[in-house]
């Protein structure tokens, strides 16, 4: 049988033209690659950022040609004008971002956009609208405008789009990056549906997770193809884990912990669900005594415990929709706290058909020095939440005061504030503009008024703050570093300004897995060495586990809870009710309590979870 998909020896070059010298420079994202892809496979891309996964990806489908090599699908080459539009039918896109993918104002004509493109009779089209829309669950919203989605639903839509042109395979280029923990459970759901329909994935992602559950993984480093194998040889062979900056899922982490620990686990076992029903059918094969927790000890504990990692129980606010009868924090503030918000109330296009209330009664305080998380689905109103601490937005009612300045009530200098606050957006890197890192760092504190050494040693010590080395990069052009060194000089550039609170907007979205812990390693340096205020938004529970003293639930718009890690992911399930996660190895210990076995769930490292699978497993 004929593969779908034939790269041979794949070459691509990026070129870039310096305006002043007329110097061109050539950049190879892809060297060389080959491999076959058979129809009706899953296959996942993986590797480091600018590690060649996304232009690769363009490649595919004809957005890029090759410098040399060829690239065919369903037989037709990329090269070919006269087929071009041929082969695009055989094969669809989803990128990232669904915001750069949606172009039509309503959700069904988005979706009718490709078929009708290529030339589709309208009785046919209207047929494939129904269809996609029904295959990722959009038909109800059928007549929505897309500024109305959450981004999720935007993804769906945009897979619609793809699943509408009726194509024999879909590129996916990090289709989950920016969702929260269930989106990109619903969506990997129904990607894995569309393979079963007999639809050829490619997968392009940094969540191991995803990539185990291909049936081959290709890894990318450098532009070049540094292997190809399936999940459970991939996740096996150390070395390679290591020069490609990768680690291992969850799951594979755990069975290789057990596996250490003298357990026969199969090697091929990848997935959450296998471990859990191996951990199951070992402990009912092997006990000689039935050792079970006492009542106390099994159970959750009622609503969120008042400990609280030496912060005062004030400090602490819980909903009464957990069940809870915490207090909301009272207008009186504290020099003690950085940041004190009253009854804030946020409504997007009031008095218009689409007003959305995206934040309603939302009261708290964050003691100063210290380091909050929040967490919250997509749309849930983090991101306006986080505009509000620096003025960017004003409340529709409401108060927020900064150490005892009231930020709302028209008498505060916003200058001193936003000097005082320091917002990082989500893909920093989106912010940078100037012809040097050193430029661009100092951009801040230049327009408050820095000049001469003071600004420069201001530069110096915000770029090593970030763990770049001052003189290698001052003078280089940011858009040459790799994604996570641009990450580094965003962050910078709001540090240079030396402000009291830090706040971070999913720093880590969309990096891979070596760039990720080297930020969250950075972000703690950072808070450790200045003691700044830090505020911390992420969709990836185990960094808020392992960096945050205060998680901040949001959901809809309030603040649903507000306590230590341990007070809030003790509480699993029901933050999965309202679309959020849990740490990696909380979740493995949630489904073995939910298979009757007598664990302590309430386990948030792998340290942790591997002593109680092994107590229970021992008996």
């Amino acid at each position: 049988m004929s593969p779908i998909i034939k790269v041979e020896d794949l070459t691509y070059e990026y070129v870039s033209r310096n305006e002043e010298t007329g110097e061109e420079t050539v950049s190879r994202a892809i060297d060389g690659v080959s491999f076959q892809i058979q129809k009706g496979e899953f296959v996942s891309v993986v590797g480091m950022n600018g590690s060649g996964k996304s232009t690769l990806a363009r490649c595919l489908n004809g957005l890029l040609l090759p410098a040399s090599g060829d690239v065919f699908v369903a037989g037709y080459n990329t090269r070919d004008d006269d087929t071009i539009w041929d082969l695009r039918s055989s094969i669809a896109m989803v990128f990232q971002n669904p915001d750069n993918q949606i172009v039509s104002s309503l959700v069904e004509d988005d979706v009718a956009f490709g078929p009708e493109n290529l030339g589709v009779p309208p009785e046919e089209i209207r047929e494939r609208v129904d269809e996609a829309l029904n295959a990722v669950g959009m038909y109800d919203q059928r007549r929505k405008g897309a500024h109305q989605l959450s981004g999720g639903q935007k993804q769906r839509v945009a897979i619609a789009g793809a699943v509408a042109m009726r194509p024999d395979c879909i590129v996916f280029d990090e289709p989950t990056a920016m969702l929260d923990p269930q989106g990109r459970v619903k969506v990997m759901e129904i990607i894995r549906e569309l393979n079963r329909r007999s639809i050829t994935i490619v997968l392009i992602t940094h969540f191991m997770e995803e990539a185990a559950l291909s049936d081959r993984i290709i890894v990318m480093k450098d532009g070049r193809k540094l292997g190809d194998s399936k999940p459970y040889e991939l996740f096996s062979d150390e070395a390679l884990l290591k020069e490609a900056g990768l680690e291992k899922p969850a799951a594979i982490e755990m069975r290789d912990r057990l596996v250490s620990r003298g357990f026969q686990i199969d090697p091929k076992m990848t997935g959450e669900k296998e471990l859990v029903e191996w951990i199951v059918s070992a402990r009912r094969a092997g006990a000689v005594a039935e050792s079970r927790l006492s009542h106390e000890e099994k159970t959750s504990p009622e609503g969120f415990s008042r400990k609280n990692s030496g912060r005062s129980a004030e400090h602490n606010v819980v909903s009464d929709e957990l069940g809870n009868d915490g207090e909301s924090s009272s207008s009186a503030t504290s020099v003690e706290d950085e940041i004190v918000a009253e009854d804030v109330r946020y409504v997007y296009a009031p008095g218009l058909p689409d007003e959305t209330v995206a934040l309603e009664d939302m009261s708290f305080r964050i003691p100063e020095g210290s380091f909050v998380g929040i967490i919250g689905h997509t749309g849930s109103g983090k991101s306006t939440l986080l505009q509000h601490m620096n003025g960017l937005l004003k409340p529709t009612s409401g108060n927020i005061w900064i150490r005892g300045t009231c930020i709302t009530d028209g008498s505060a200098v916003m200058t001193d504030i936003r000097k005082r606050v320091g917002l990082v957006f989500q893909y920093p890197e989106y912010q940078l503009f100037e012809e040097t890192v050193a430029k661009d760092v100092a951009f801040g504190p230049e327009n408050l008024g820095l000049t001469g050494d003071e600004l420069e040693e201001s530069v110096r010590k915000a770029i090593e703050l970030v763990g770049l080395d001052y003189e290698k990069v001052r003078n280089k052009s940011p858009f040459e570093l790799s994604g996570g060194q641009k990450r580094r000089v965003a962050i910078a550039g709001v540090l240079a300004m030396e402000p009291e609170v830090l706040i971070l907007d999913e720093p880590t979205a969309g990096l891979d897995p070596q760039a990720h812990r080297e930020i969250l390693e950075m972000v703690d340096s950072i808070h450790r060495k200045r003691g700044n205020t830090m505020l911390f938004v992420s969709h990836n529970m185990a960094d808020i586990q392992q960096l945050a003293d205060q998680v901040m639930v949001i959901d809809k718009g309030r603040l649903k809870a507000m306590g230590t890690p341990e007070d809030i992911f003790s509480h699993g399930r029901e933050l999965k009710e309202i679309g959020l996660g849990v740490p990696p190895a909380t979740d493995i210990m949630m489904e073995l309590r939910d298979r009757d076995c007598a664990v302590d769930d309430r386990c948030f490292t792998f340290d942790e979870a591997e002593r109680e699978i092994v107590r229970y497993l021992e008996g």
